[in-house]
């Protein structure tokens, strides 16, 4: 089945403002990049604003549902995908599809707090959080707060290492860690 017109738009421009950014995208590099008139994206998106924030909602299903899907491949316990999704990361950092992540430069180029790009950022983040949190609520830990808190602060601390350092341990350092602080959090008895 073929992607309706919106679709394909949101589709392209999602890789366009993954590697060039949001400021830097103008409506004629979408234009160009994309191969779709600037009357079809303003007949399916009023400013490039509502583009972005489109673009970010898909971005945000196709990384959590790749993140989810990856880590019950890579193990069948709550504790086991937890710590996979260290392995997920640090294949996606091995990927030649790997340039940073879209939230973190969304927020960065959208600083105001209640900006809605900013407030969508967030929301990826939060929902990759609950996850992770359900997670830990099924291995049955304690303190499940305080622990997601910790793995979601070494999950975006090995995106930056990977991205602005170039870490080719990023992923397997954060995850080393996390196996500490997981085998130092009492489980519920």
């Amino acid at each position: 089945m073929r992607a309706n017109k919106r679709d394909e738009l949101v589709q392209k421009a999602l890789s366009v403002f993954y590697l060039n950014g949001f400021h830097a995208t103008g409506m004629d590099m979408l234009v160009k990049e994309t191969g779709i008139s600037k009357t079809s994206m303003y007949k399916h998106f009023k400013t490039k604003e509502d583009l972005i924030l489109a673009s970010l909602r898909l971005r945000d299903e196709l990384f959590r549902n790749m993140i989810q899907r990856r880590q019950e491949e890579l193990s069948e316990t709550p504790k086991g995908q937890v710590l996979a999704l260290f392995d997920v990361l640090g294949e996606w950092f091995n990927s030649p599809e790997f340039h940073g992540c879209m939230f973190i430069k969304a927020s960065s180029e959208f600083q105001e707090p209640n900006h809605p790009i900013r407030r969508q950022s967030a929301e990826h983040k939060l929902l990759l959080a609950e996850h992770i949190e359900k997670l830990l609520v099924l291995a049955g830990y304690d303190n499940t707060n305080t622990l997601t808190r910790q793995l979601m602060v070494l999950k975006e601390g090995a995106i930056i290492a990977a991205h602005v350092s170039q870490s080719e341990t990023a992923a397997q350092d954060a995850k080393t860690i996390a196996e500490t602080i997981l085998e130092g959090a009492n489980p519920k008895s």
